[in-house]
């Protein structure tokens, strides 16, 4: 059995790390998505509370997001603001 972490989906989909590293994506914090998606941390922190948001759990408590999974989010979010739904 691999000692590499094992990533957890909200979905409870499992992910290896190799696999994501083999993507060349690194997981992003908290603090990353927040600046990506140009909010605050504790508005991450309330979608991933309210399943709003594409997330990983590491290690169990340890949010990641992979900034694939966060674009269309991203696109979908600056749509709402503009028209004015947020």
């Amino acid at each position: 059995m691999s000692s590499l972490p094992i990533l957890q989906q909200s979905a409870d989909h499992r992910l290896l790390l190799p696999a994501l590293l083999a993507q060349d994506e690194i997981p992003l914090t908290v603090k990353q998505a927040a600046f990506y998606l140009g909010v605050s941390r504790q508005t991450v922190y309330l979608w991933v509370e309210r399943k709003q948001i594409p997330h990983l759990r590491v290690m169990g408590r340890n949010i990641r997001f992979l900034k694939s999974e966060l674009e269309p989010f991203r696109a979908q979010f600056k749509q709402e603001m503009e028209n004015g739904k947020t």
